[in-house]
């Protein structure tokens, strides 16, 4: 069984969504989680990359998860956008023709790359 290499954690004010990716891009799990959950899960995960989008609990959640011994980026608003599904075609379009720098600007490991850019391309 492949290590999960990265895991999203999408936060929210009850339940925050986490999904963890392989290192050949495939999913590895998709949760929700509670509040009350969020550390608990965390403390058993083996450790990884955990990204979320920088908003105004993350860095709460970051320092706390980082203590478990995690790796934590926090990604700021507008890299996020190309990861929301309600943008309509056109806009993802656009999106899905910048993304691809975008992550080099990020440092987001190669295949986590390749993997999003798959997924998007399969919307259109």
């Amino acid at each position: 069984m492949e290590k999960t290499i990265i895991i999203g954690l999408d936060l929210a004010k009850n339940v925050f969504q986490a999904h963890g990716a392989k290192a050949d891009g495939s999913v590895a799990f998709r949760k929700k989680l509670t509040r009350n959950q969020v550390l608990a899960f965390f403390a058993e995960q083996p450790v990884c990359l955990v990204a979320m989008e920088a908003c105004a609990s993350a860095h709460h959640w970051a320092r706390s998860i980082r203590d478990l011994g995690h790796e934590v980026r926090l990604i700021p608003p507008i890299y996020v956008k190309p990861f929301v599904k309600r943008q309509s075609k056109a806009e993802w379009k656009m999106i899905r023709s910048g993304l691809l720098k975008k992550c080099n600007i990020l440092n987001f490991p190669q295949k986590m790359t390749q993997y999003v850019v798959s997924r998007i391309g399969k919307i259109n």
